[in-house]
């Protein structure tokens, strides 16, 4: 699926696209470069599902969960991440095989510990602030 974002009034339409899109799957890997707009979108989706707390970057905790009435949703940023046993010491996959939602930011970081099956989401930069967002099937 492509979709390209002109403007923040679209992303509540784009979340609900890209959560339909594949519906049982709950892993979600977010590519792109900083400022490309990586946790905005996060933010929406998080909208989508229900949830009302302040959404935020999990830049400095690494994961931030989020409640709703019916879902449990882990933001995960790696970033900041050395190593990928740092994120094997924070029970990294206690998160992504509890059958919750994961929102995961800079999964390059943790090439090896990244599940067979997710939702790839790629987002591009491009002509007036705009976003191109791939949503692939992995």
């Amino acid at each position: 699926m492509e979709l390209l974002v002109n403007s923040l009034s679209e992303l509540d339409a784009t979340a609900a696209a890209i959560l339909s899109f594949e519906p049982n799957n709950r892993v979600f890997l977010f590519y792109g470069d900083m400022g490309a707009g990586k946790t905005t979108l996060i933010k929406s989706l998080c909208k989508a599902l229900g949830v009302t707390d302040n959404i935020s970057s999990p830049t400095f905790a690494i994961v931030n969960e989020y409640r709703a009435v019916n879902n449990t949703i882990y933001h995960f940023d790696f970033y900041r991440l050395k190593t990928e046993i740092e994120a094997m010491d924070m029970g990294f996959e206690e998160y992504l095989y509890s059958g919750n939602y994961c929102f995961i930011e800079w999964p390059e970081k943790i090439p090896e510990l990244l599940p067979e099956n997710y939702i790839s989401i790629n987002i591009q930069v491009v002509a007036d602030g705009a976003r191109y967002i791939t949503v692939k099937h992995i």
